[in-house]
């Protein structure tokens, strides 16, 4: 079962749909793509009766799943890998030294930050992608930060529902070192964990949170492959994940693989995932549904030493996107040497303007996209 919700659906999952004919919830978005659908009733029954796997687009229909099958095990595993702070408490026996504690949005205006532990990461418990993310490391940073965020949280609270980013609590956990990395993966319904592509995840500077580019190589999935399942499989053994699809962030310190938080019910967001088709030649939807395992040794031995990412053209938070009257395209396209596919998103809707799958053999030119001032593409 797919539920489909905003803020993006693909043409290529709404093609995936329709070759394999997989199952849609009924709902407005669903309608918008002339979709054979299920009604609410049939797909809990499905899930009861059937053990049906369900794969969403966005994170917004999590709160289908908890007022629908609130008692079930999928709404079980929901909860520990949505919440920060819970899914930081189940895997605790595996990180004990990792210091994290919880922090209302009353006390951060209130606490002593004598109190904390400095330099630290505070993110929403309930969150998605970069916003309400900060680090801090001082207490003047942190003073700063208790302005801020109430900007973010006016800024927010129109484009995401609470089952998504909530920024009333928040968490304050150890910042990890090393390099930060993602990965598109399920469990199956043995609870093991099935990787279907591996980012890495490149930043401007050391106070850079953003989310505006990801890339995969055959280097990395070859260097990486092994070792993230090992760490996957400790996961799904202790929280008892099965016919789970995910997105996990984390970060490895030299040998040491920390997870950062795990995104429920879906691969990477806004369909970014798709980028596997162009590096990979998988259908990550398709492998899902069909419990596919990816022949990576066949893979990578046919693949190119190309480098594949994607790249988010994001809005300023400082751009009033109501005053935008146009984007210039073809400037902000002549920093990409080789786009694959170029996704315009209704910028007026969301905090981005473009998503662009792209390869190239310079990692320079990924690095020359993270300064990028995306102000100077935007004509207000």
């Amino acid at each position: 079962m797919i539920i489909l919700n905003k803020p993006y659906v693909s043409d290529y999952l709404i093609q995936t749909i329709k070759e394999n004919n997989l199952s849609v919830l009924e709902n407005e978005i669903a309608k918008q793509y002339n979709l054979k659908t299920t009604d609410n009733k049939t797909a809990i029954e499905k899930y009861i009766n059937e053990n049906e796997l369900f794969y969403t687009n966005s994170e917004n229909s999590i709160d289908w799943i908890m007022n629908n099958l609130a008692d079930s095990h999928l709404a079980k595993m929901i909860k520990i890998s949505k919440d920060k702070l819970i899914f930081r408490r189940a895997i605790q026996k595996i990180y004990p030294d990792f210091y994290f504690r919880e922090i209302s949005l009353e006390e951060i205006q209130t606490i002593n930050p004598i109190e904390l532990k400095f330099p630290f990461i505070i993110k929403p418990s309930v969150g998605f992608l970069s916003f309400g993310v900060y680090p801090i490391k001082n207490e003047m940073e942190w003073e700063s930060f208790t302005k801020k965020i109430q900007v973010d949280i006016e800024n927010l609270k129109n484009i995401f529902p609470k089952e998504v980013v909530d920024m009333n609590n928040f968490i304050i956990e150890d910042v990890i070192n090393g390099e930060e990395y993602a990965l598109d993966a399920y469990f199956n319904e043995n609870g093991e964990a099935i990787i279907l592509n591996i980012f890495n995840h490149p930043f401007f500077n050391d106070k850079d949170v953003s989310d505006r580019a990801y890339f995969t190589s055959k280097e990395i999935i070859e260097k990486y492959l092994n070792k993230f399942k090992k760490t996957l499989d400790e996961i799904g053994k202790i929280t008892g994940f099965k016919n789970f699809p995910f997105h996990l962030e984390l970060r490895v310190d030299e040998e040491k693989i920390i997870p950062i938080e795990i995104n429920p019910m879906r691969f990477c967001g806004w369909c970014i995932t798709d980028i596997a088709q162009h590096a990979w030649n998988i259908n990550v939807y398709e492998y899902f549904f069909k419990q596919l395992k990816p022949d990576w040794s066949e893979i990578l031995k046919n693949s190119t030493d190309e480098i594949f990412y994607f790249t988010i053209g994001d809005i300023p938070s400082n751009i009033d996107r109501k005053n935008i009257k146009k984007i210039d395209f073809e400037k902000y396209l002549k920093n990409i040497s080789n786009p694959l596919e170029i996704r315009k998103i209704d910028y007026i809707q969301n905090p981005i303007f473009a998503i662009t799958f792209a390869k190239t053999k310079d990692i320079n030119e990924i690095k020359n996209i993270l300064k990028l001032d995306m102000s100077n593409f935007i004509e207000l």
